[in-house]
């Protein structure tokens, strides 16, 4: 079963290649071709880390039901 992340692994490489292909033959001299796919796997690379960004399954549950921060709770060995 593939995630998200894996599409996001395969897509970054593509992107590279594929949109500076592209922009090659398009008629833009290399130079100008391979910036152009940089900037289209780093969109790809910004979207996977910032707006889906990774959670951990303990970090799902940590806010209030009124949306603040959860207080940490930490047991304390008696003295």
């Amino acid at each position: 079963m593939s995630g998200y992340y894996d599409y996001v692994l395969g897509l970054i490489p593509a992107a590279l290649i594929g949109v500076t292909v592209i922009l090659y033959l398009a008629g833009l001299p290399t130079t100008a071709a391979l910036p152009g796919g940089a900037l289209v796997a780093g969109a790809i690379m910004a979207h996977a880390m910032f707006v889906r960004a990774p959670v951990r399954p303990a970090d799902v549950g940590d806010t209030r039901s009124d949306g603040g921060p959860r207080e940490p709770t930490t047991s304390r060995a008696s003295d």
